[in-house]
């Protein structure tokens, strides 16, 4: 290849990096793991005032639509791990060449804005001393919550002295994610190379299981929110999108990829009692077989840009609304909830509830969305990144390089 080629080559790729969109898949399969976090927690409280709703129900119906919580944050970390590292190679070429501080600078801009705008809220209804807002003495009191969340070790502070309060609680998630991210520019640098890198991910892929083993593991709250135990499902959604970045897959390979990661989610998330009797969920093996069929699934879509149908639509709204979603919903959670109880539970009402709270948190989402995190996310994106055509979600726009490049072999 002349030099001319080799120069129009790397212009293609350097405009095909400034197309930013998303995939439908994506979204689509957070939007399922966020409803899925909604029904669990709803679940809870109901169980929580024994109410008897799950009555004459097979074990496993129960199991696969309220009781999926965990599977679905572990579905978000893979996505965040695969997003972050093809965000991170469209925005600078490679894995060696991140810029340490816009890297934090973005991340920041894009979590902080809201999680400020939570705690400030909670804040104030603990000091009202709004029932289910008060965070007590015995797991630390205020002041300890707040610095948990602001250095990312809430899922610590939980495992050491009990569970904060629901609107809280959720917080640990963030703690696993945010302590991943700190890390991971960091080790970019210093490995440079894919190969070591992939190495060093793949370290945490094996220890994740032992961190989430009984055996290994005698917490049951440490065993649900540690940082081993999540950072796995990250570090596998990383090695996909390195893998993913590296070739394109065949048609014929893509699909018996696709086939294999649903097959994996299927088992997993609707036949979770066979698993656990086969000591899936004993040994910590669950997670990591829904981890590596979510990878799958990601990198058929990825790579085919598989576009979601109208119906679909709603689902996918939910996935990319899905970080607002998630940080707000125990407000209609516990809203309804309430109201549920005024009107003495009644338990015929409670499909009513779970598919209220899933409409009102989608819609609560939306509007804390447009009006204040995606508004501050600009905001301050554009006064700290230098390079504005860096600043965006970004994913490789195959079509137009290899279109291109086409073109340009003529």
């Amino acid at each position: 290849m002349s030099r001319d080629e080799q120069g129009s080559n790397l212009r293609v790729g350097r405009q095909a990096s400034l197309i930013w969109s998303r995939l439908d898949g994506v979204d689509l399969l957070r939007g399922v793991a966020i409803c899925m976090v909604l029904m669990n927690h709803v679940n809870m409280r109901l169980l929580g005032a024994n109410v008897p709703y799950t009555d004459g129900l097979p074990r496993q119906l129960v199991s696969s639509l309220v009781w999926n919580g965990q599977f679905g944050v572990q579905i978000f970390f893979v996505i965040s791990g695969f997003l972050i590292t093809s965000t991170t190679l469209r925005r600078w070429g490679s894995v060696s060449a991140v810029n340490v501080g816009d890297f934090y600078r973005l991340r920041f801009a894009r979590i902080a804005p809201l999680m400020v705008l939570v705690l400030v809220i909670l804040s104030l209804l603990h000091f009202a001393g709004v029932k289910d807002f008060v965070v007590y003495r015995k797991t630390g009191g205020l002041g300890r919550a707040l610095v948990a969340a602001l250095t990312f070790h809430v899922n610590l502070l939980e495992a050491r002295r009990g569970y904060l309060p629901a609107s809280w609680d959720i917080l640990w998630s963030l703690s696993v994610e945010e302590m991943f991210y700190l890390g991971f520019p960091l080790a970019c640098r210093v490995f440079r190379r894919v190969s070591l890198l992939s190495a060093l991910l793949f370290v945490f892929v094996l220890l994740g299981p032992f961190a989430r083993s009984q055996p290994f593991n005698h917490n049951p709250v440490w065993r649900e929110y540690s940082y081993l135990g999540g950072m796995d499902a990250i570090a596998l959604g990383c090695l996909t999108a390195l893998l993913s970045a590296k070739a394109r897959l065949s048609s014929t390979t893509l699909r018996v990829l696709g086939t294999a990661g649903m097959m994996m989610l299927v088992f997993v998330l609707c036949f979770s009692v066979i698993a656990h009797r086969w000591g899936l969920g004993r040994t910590g093996l669950d997670m990591t077989v829904l981890g590596l069929g979510v990878c799958m699934m990601l990198v058929v879509v990825a790579q085919t840009r598989w576009q979601a149908p109208r119906s679909l639509g709603p689902m996918v709204l939910m996935g990319r609304l899905s970080y607002e979603v998630y940080l707000t919903h125990v407000f209609v959670v516990l809203s309804l909830f309430h109201l549920f109880l005024i009107v003495d539970k009644p338990v015929r009402a409670v499909p009513v509830m779970f598919l209220a709270v899933l409409l009102l948190s989608g819609a609560l989402g939306a509007f804390v969305s447009r009006g204040y995190s995606e508004p501050m996310n600009r905001w301050l994106r554009a006064r700290w990144v230098k390079d504005e055509t860096r600043v965006g979600s970004v994913l490789q726009a195959e079509a137009m390089i290899v279109k291109s490049n086409d073109v340009l072999s003529l």
